[in-house]
């Protein structure tokens, strides 16, 4: 299983998938609304493939996702419409929540439970004593490797297609930060289950963190169940699933404004003036005046225009990325 690609570490980290590239023209229909639907994407679907069918169910320009579930893993995937899709870089920066089942005693060679399981050792003398010491080990900045079956990139390759050439090989360990980590629930025996909590950020995997519990607790470990709670503000229980989804007019009534997979940033209001002066790309001066930092400007009926940052020798805002 192949968790988040937003905070597993992929390689298409940020990408739009299933996005139509075709551009307003004459011709064609008007573009769908702008704004982020919180789906709960069922087991057995692709996040390419929730994508793809929401695309052809609205007819929106423009789709994508922020952040890859594996087709077994289920929970929140933000799914971005038109001008939102510009926003996934920021979505990136917001903090994940898991609930994964890690089971010990066994490796495999994808770290999840798609490949055949290879025996260890026994778990049955593991604790959930001796799990909540070893998952203070994967809290605050680290480096971890991802695995061997993984979209990183190996000298132009992805890992998992070099692994399926034959050699197994995993990428270069990488700096990740798990925000924090706690232990749910045990099943001990010589089939012992974890139930484990993790918040983290960006190009996190869960399957490396499976493993290397297991490896720290001297009888393997590989990922099993893996559900996203959360992201950023989105929570899990507010999501709509992915195949309760019938009709355009459903996603139009459960679609969330743009801003919402954005970190916190300053806002200031334009006026219909200012607006159609950052639209063409030009500085202009707010009142209040924004302080340091990003800054996202919003028009005079309260939808976001652009992003950008305060000058403050000039005392104007800056627009770096304008939403059509």
């Amino acid at each position: 299983m192949r968790e988040d690609r937003s905070a597993s570490g992929n390689a298409r980290i940020g990408r739009i998938q299933g996005a139509d590239a075709r551009q307003d023209r004459p011709g064609l229909p008007p573009r769908f609304s702008t704004g982020v639907l919180n789906v709960d994407k069922v087991a057995g679907e692709t996040s390419f493939s929730v994508v793809n069918r929401l695309r052809k169910l609205t007819g929106a320009h423009r789709v994508g996702h922020a952040g890859t579930l594996d087709p077994l893993a289920t929970g929140v995937l933000p799914v971005l419409f038109e001008s939102a899709t510009r926003l996934a870089e920021f979505a990136l920066k917001l903090p994940k929540t898991y609930v994964a089942e890690i089971h010990l005693g066994f490796v495999t060679a994808t770290d999840d439970a798609e490949a055949e399981l290879e025996p260890v050792a026994d778990p049955s003398a593991v604790t959930d004593r001796d799990l909540e010491a070893a998952l203070t080990l994967f809290s605050g900045r680290f480096l971890q490797q991802p695995p061997a079956y993984s979209a990183v990139k190996l000298e132009g390759r992805r890992a998992y297609a070099v692994a399926r050439g034959g050699v197994a090989t995993r990428p270069p360990a990488r700096e990740v930060e798990v925000y924090a980590t706690s232990l749910l629930d045990f099943q001990p025996g010589a089939r012992a289950v974890a139930r484990v909590e993790v918040r983290c950020g960006s190009g996190t995997y869960l399957r490396a963190i499976a493993r290397d519990l297991g490896e720290k607790l001297g009888v393997g470990g590989y990922l099993g169940r893996l559900v996203r709670t959360a992201y950023g503000p989105l929570r899990m229980e507010d999501a709509i699933s992915s195949d309760a989804i019938a009709d355009s007019q459903t996603v139009r009534d459960r679609l969330l404004p743009a801003e919402v997979i954005l970190p916190e940033m300053e806002r200031v209001r334009l006026n219909v003036e200012q607006e159609a002066q950052v639209r063409q790309g030009r500085s202009v001066r707010v009142l209040p005046e924004p302080g340091p930092g990003p800054v996202r400007a919003h028009d005079a009926e309260g939808r976001l225009v652009a992003l950008g940052h305060a000058d403050p020798l000039r005392r104007t805002f800056v627009p770096e990325k304008v939403l059509s």
